[in-house]
């Protein structure tokens, strides 16, 4: 797909890091499968990785994580 950022690059599947904060919680995440554009290199990732990536943030603030770096594994 053309790149909505930079309007000129294609997306290829690839990777890339995810960060996401919550109140007290830092999670990044990485390895992500995404789209990515080659001129720009914005990542587009899919609903379905961003629900599970949701959930797993979810979890880590229920459970007082304050800094978390982990790899991205499917659910």
């Amino acid at each position: 797909m053309k790149c909505a950022i930079c309007k000129n690059g294609e997306t290829a599947g690839g990777k890339t890091t995810v960060t996401l904060e919550r109140e007290r919680t830092v999670l990044v995440i990485r390895g992500v499968p995404a789209e990515v554009c080659g001129n720009c290199g914005e990542a587009y990732v899919a609903e379905t990785v961003t629900e599970e990536l949701l959930q797993v943030a979810e979890q880590a603030v229920r459970s007082g994580v304050q800094v978390d770096v982990r790899d991205y594994m499917a659910a």
